[in-house]
């Protein structure tokens, strides 16, 4: 009597994508409590589930790792300010919307913030030997000077904003205030993370950046 072969219990495959993910939520959230130099490869791993060697299989080394979790952290604010609705507002209400995105999502995304802060204490050397930092970027700089010359145009926004120096700009006043919210809040004596001191904040930026680049007439 022949004695039919018995099924083995089949080993689930390994998704290769979803343990991208868990590693670069890990490292995402590494880099961010510890900066570049303090992060630590094992807890990466600790944290995502999986061995040392297979976050090395997946991503070759930590500066590797690092160089992918920043592109997606510029991919991510990037694809939430193209959703942004800008074409039909006048421009001075359109350079307003994005100063408010701006804030709103350094609030949101603390992360963010301590991610380019450790990168600029590297000097910047991975968003340099990044392909695709460039590319993700881009349309961010041309929405702004597309704003800039419909304003000029229509003539309700200065035709000399360099558009660079604007998202600079921008960018300082809400990326300052956060980084240094606990120096700040310590030599002022007020909490600067109150709802109310965070609505005046912003408040100020607009009337701040309202005031360089609308046209007085």
């Amino acid at each position: 009597m022949t004695q039919e072969p018995q099924n083995e219990e089949k080993k689930p495959r390994r998704n290769a994508a979803a343990t991208r993910r868990k590693i670069l939520s890990a490292a995402k959230e590494e880099f961010a409590q510890a900066g570049f130099e303090g992060a630590r490869v094992d807890r990466i791993a600790d944290r995502a589930g999986v061995n040392k060697n297979m976050l090395y299989h997946y991503f070759g080394s930590k500066d590797s790792l690092f160089s992918k979790v920043l592109d997606d952290a510029y991919r991510d604010i990037r694809q939430n300010e193209a959703a942004l609705e800008l074409d039909h507002l006048p421009a001075p209400e359109a350079v307003m919307a994005l100063v408010e995105f701006s804030w709103d999502y350094y609030l949101k995304h603390p992360e963010f913030i301590r991610l380019l802060n450790a990168e600029n204490q590297q000097k910047g050397r991975h968003v340099k030997s990044s392909a695709e930092t460039n590319d993700i970027n881009r349309t961010h700089l041309d929405r702004m000077r597309e704003i800039l010359k419909r304003g000029a145009t229509d003539g309700t926004l200065r035709d000399d904003i360099d558009p660079v120096q604007l998202n600079i700009s921008i960018a300082a006043l809400g990326f300052f205030y956060l980084i240094n919210q606990h120096t700040l809040s310590t030599v002022y004596q007020r909490d600067l993370m109150s709802p109310d001191e965070l609505a005046e904040r912003l408040r100020v930026m607009k009337d701040t950046i309202r005031c360089w680049v609308v046209r007085q007439h």
